[in-house]
């Protein structure tokens, strides 16, 4: 059974007239997560709330089990945080700066120092450790505000755009940090950001916001789970294909070389969350059956069927239309 490490109940928080969080009811299991909206949607306010920098103006929630307005010491000591925004004095070594806040969390001189290597290395850093921040490049600097976030061993670690600034080849390699911090060391991870197709490679649930309300929470497979839409590439012309398939009752257009077939029986939409569904066991053999006699008859080569699986761009799209 999954473990919550965030649970929100009707949590509101008001700037004056703007509504920036609007009555939000979550819970987010143990997992990586990601939490997605655009600018504005409350993603930042809500990290700021979860982790004691504002108050809420109603509601309640609570991280790790401790309310975060009785408790939010204990809070801050289970949750590791990396910024949006650059936080590094440039005139420190990592190793300086990720020690310091190891002493901060309680480590003794010796322990924070080994400690500290001990992150600098998972980042990636440890060679580069003695440098001064200010010569950092910009994926360097994101390593150490990750590292810093480690440095105390933390049960949950939040992380506002990790990726921001990098380039793709960085992008790739801090979603692959975080993704291996999160898988290998067992620490729970929430990941604000706006680019869907990282979330899409690494997260195991969604949350999607919007004007600070709830669209959705689910775990990643239901979402980007099995469509009802059948791919059929075809060695022929897609359009004369989905001409003949409509005559005959099925929902069929062209795209390129392809037709989209759309199954409406024998549960196809019911079964659209299993990321394990094939064509041959879920879709409409009806329908499948008829594609086929189409092909015979047109004498079209069928180089590919398979069904659509959805993703976080079209969930987005649909929820902010």
């Amino acid at each position: 059974m999954s473990t919550s490490v965030v649970e929100t109940d009707a949590l509101g928080r008001r700037y004056g007239n703007v509504v920036a969080l609007d009555a939000l009811t979550v819970r987010i299991d143990a997992g990586i997560t990601g939490l997605v909206g655009a600018n504005g949607a409350g993603k930042s306010t809500l990290i700021k709330v979860l982790l004691g920098l504002v108050e809420p103006t109603s509601g309640t929630a609570q991280v790790l089990g401790h309310a975060i307005d009785h408790d939010p010491a204990t809070i801050r000591r289970l949750v590791g945080y990396m910024p949006e925004h650059d936080c590094l004095p440039p005139d420190m070594s990592a190793t300086e700066f990720v020690t310091w806040l190891a002493r901060c969390s309680g480590f003794p001189p010796t322990a924070a120092r080994e400690r500290a290597a001990e992150v600098l290395r998972h980042v990636g850093l440890f060679e580069e450790r003695y440098r001064m921040m200010g010569g950092y490049s910009t994926g360097m600097a994101q390593r150490v505000k990750l590292a810093q976030a480690l440095v105390h061993d933390p049960q949950l670690l939040i992380l506002d755009e990790p990726t921001n600034g990098l380039d793709p080849a960085g992008r790739d390699e801090m979603l692959a940090l975080i993704e291996r911090t999160g898988r290998e060391f067992g620490i729970s991870v929430l990941v604000s950001s706006h680019l869907l197709g990282e979330l899409e490679r690494m997260c195991d649930a969604v949350v999607l916001l919007d004007n600070g309300k709830l669209i959705r929470a689910e775990r990643l497979g239901v979402l980007t789970g099995m469509t009802s839409t059948l791919i059929v590439e075809i060695d022929g012309d897609a359009d004369a294909f989905a001409r003949d398939l409509r005559a005959l009752g099925v929902q069929a257009s062209a795209e390129r070389q392809r037709v989209l077939v759309t199954l409406t029986d024998d549960g196809a939409s019911e079964n659209a969350g299993s990321a394990k569904a094939s064509v041959d066991d879920r879709a409409s053999t009806h329908t499948l059956n008829i594609v086929r006699d189409v092909a015979v008859r047109r004498r079209s080569a069928l180089l590919r069927m398979e069904r659509r699986r959805g993703h976080l761009e079209d969930l987005f799209a649909t929820s902010t239309a």
